[in-house]
């Protein structure tokens, strides 16, 4: 019986929400990634992966290979990609892939390098194994702040043979930052933000996220500093109560919405005691999509240009917006 692309999609979701869970709430901190020589690196499940030539044939189970792999100028050896995967736009005519996916599917595609991240690791380790068995590489990789994502850049250029295009990216990736920067130094009287990663969990950011920097750099304080941070991952505790004995302080809430948190303004709006928090009180709640605010690409550099111009549409105006898309235009 063959399912619908649309029963694979929510099947797919919902078996990553369940592995989020699992991996929020038992599993131990993930050893770094990091390059090893000129044609050597480890991944996060502690592979060393001798890089001997370029791969040819790449399958990448995450949407931000994916992305960081055109941004690369990766293209034709793009062999597959995940199901859910829609940026860039050429990604629809890919071959879809899934972790649900038997082996023989894989097989099938003949790759020579499957880009995956920790979760894939450690809730598919039988269809991993076998991959490996077949004489597939496989490499795991998901950065969780923002230097670990241009070290991520730097590994996916050993990979692909792109060592000098990352650095491109990291060097245009920082100019966008010293250019943002420039324009919130002299912000005064900052705003406070409660950011917000789970609605349903009252799951915020841990400290070092790479959300919570997207959220510095656009000029907001982030008030759950004190957030419990779940180990190993980029999630934080942050009860109600906690939430709400600083109601009066929160200028504005923040929500990022993705498949792991369909939230709305009305769902916030809406939510118990949420009523006495000054910025539901002021109608200062904002969505904004989580491809560009957690996801370990470029486009973080969009994400924190989307926040500015929440907290301060006088800074982030036309100019700031037009400026970053002429930097991002090159990749």
């Amino acid at each position: 019986m063959r399912f619908s692309r649309s029963i694979l999609i929510c099947i797919y979701f919902l078996s990553a929400f369940l592995i989020l869970q699992c991996t929020l709430l038992c599993s131990p901190a993930i050893s770094g990634s990091e390059i090893l020589g000129p044609d050597r690196i480890k991944d996060q499940k502690g592979r060393v992966i001798e890089v001997n030539g370029t791969f040819d044939r790449i399958i990448s189970l995450y949407g931000a290979h994916t992305e960081n792999l055109y941004s690369l100028g990766v293209k034709e050896e793009i062999a597959g990609v995940s199901i859910n995967d829609d940026y860039p736009p050429q990604v629809k005519n890919k071959k879809d892939f899934s972790y649900h996916d038997g082996l023989e599917k894989f097989l099938a595609a003949k790759p020579d390098l499957i880009l995956i991240r920790p979760m894939i690791d450690r809730g598919y380790s039988r269809l991993i194994s076998r991959l490996e068995k077949a004489g597939i590489t496989v490499v795991s990789l998901q950065p969780n702040t923002v230097q670990e994502m241009k070290n991520y850049w730097k590994i996916l250029g050993v990979l692909t043979g792109k060592q000098e295009r990352a650095q491109s990216m990291v060097r245009t990736f920082d100019k966008g930052i010293e250019y943002i920067s420039g324009k919130t130094n002299r912000i005064e009287g900052r705003k406070e933000v409660y950011f917000e990663a789970i609605h349903s969990r009252m799951k915020t950011f841990a400290p070092n996220a790479i959300a919570v920097y997207a959220l510095r750099k656009a000029g907001g304080i982030h008030i759950a500093r004190d957030a419990d941070q779940v180990k190993g991952s980029n999630i934080a505790r942050y009860s109600k109560e906690k939430i709400l004995a600083k109601a009066n302080q929160i200028d504005v809430y923040l929500s990022q919405k993705g498949p792991m948190n369909q939230v709305t303004k009305q769902k916030i709006r809406k939510e118990p005691g949420f009523d006495i928090i000054r910025a539901v009180k002021n109608d200062q709640i904002y969505i904004v999509d989580e491809k560009i605010v957690s996801r370990p690409t470029l486009r973080i550099l969009l994400g924190i240009n989307a926040i500015g111009g929440y907290l301060y549409p006088d800074i982030f105006d036309r100019e700031v917006h037009k400026h970053i898309k002429g930097l991002l235009n090159g990749f």
